[in-house]
């Protein structure tokens, strides 16, 4: 099955399409199919899961027929599926449930992660403690049980038979500065060096604190990169801010950031040199935790 984002993704796309040929304001079409305005925006933006039967009212009023008609109605079809992640609402959160689609059908995964581990890569109680520290600075809009439970859920899904190969460049400094408990760090750690010593496919790779980096300037966030099997679904790139996830799919803008993921990669360390880092730091973690340090 598709990715249902990136599909209505390419729905808003067509949809916009048909509305400019014909003259029309997002105003015009929502009087023409008997919407809100807001409404059509949101289809526009790839807010919302189109409603089949809308639709389908919207492609007559719009005198769409024949093969075309039928290859939108396709395409809103796709859009409108539903995924595991779903049956969980917003009670995970919207970046999860983003990243869990994504995930889930893609070919390929790749990510530059600056300020986190990757998502789908970890234990129980190191998402624990970093519910704890959200808790400390904000609301949560998501339920802490829930979003647990997703995580877990999305790593299952990683790592079913048919899952994407996802690689990691993980920044030395995520292991440093997050205040969880040094016991916590060892336990993240090495739940990570398990998983890709047991899954080929599965890559992390760290971008040690004094890595240089050559042929260009700092990437400014964390940013993740998808391929899909598809070749009518392009490549996309989704990028980290503090308040929202930036989805991208212009070949332009997409290029930009798999330029800045391969010069990130070269000057990370090998998978292996990659394990054998981690495997150090957590016993050293651990080390310290059983002397009170």
């Amino acid at each position: 099955m598709p990715s249902p984002y990136v599909r209505r993704r390419r729905l808003a796309v067509e949809i916009r399409k048909l509305r400019e040929s014909r003259g029309l304001t997002t105003d015009g079409l929502a009087r023409l199919v008997f919407h809100s305005r807001t409404k059509i925006t949101r289809l526009e933006n790839a807010q919302i899961r189109p409603d089949l039967a809308e639709i389908m009212n919207m492609l007559d009023a719009l005198d769409i027929t024949g093969s075309q008609y039928d290859r939108l109605l396709q395409l809103a079809r796709e859009a409108a599926q539903k995924g595991w992640w779903d049956r969980y609402g917003m009670s995970m959160g919207p970046r999860q449930k983003l990243a869990a689609d994504l995930e889930y059908h893609a070919s390929t995964v790749r990510s530059y992660d600056q300020t986190a581990m990757p998502g789908a890569l970890q234990c129980r109680p190191f998402i624990e403690a970093l519910i704890k520290l959200d808790e400390s600075q904000r609301s949560l809009n998501y339920q802490p049980e829930r979003l647990t439970e997703a995580r877990v859920n999305r790593q299952r899904e990683l790592l079913r038979p048919d899952g994407p190969t996802y690689e990691t460049v993980l920044d030395e400094c995520v292991i440093h500065r997050l205040t969880v408990p040094s016991r916590t760090m060892a336990t993240q750690l090495r739940h990570m060096v398990q998983v890709i010593s047991e899954e080929e496919r599965i890559t992390v790779r760290v971008l040690a604190h004094n890595a240089r980096l050559p042929g260009g300037l700092l990437p400014k966030s964390s940013f993740y990169l998808y391929t899909f099997p598809e070749a009518s679904d392009p490549p996309m790139a989704v990028v980290d801010t503090v308040t929202t996830d930036l989805v991208l799919n212009q070949r332009g803008e997409v290029m930009r950031y798999t330029g800045m993921y391969d010069r990130l990669r070269e000057a990370a360390l090998s998978r292996d040199d990659s394990i054998a880092f981690l495997e150090r730091v957590a016993n050293r973690l651990a080390e310290q935790a059983g002397s009170g340090i």
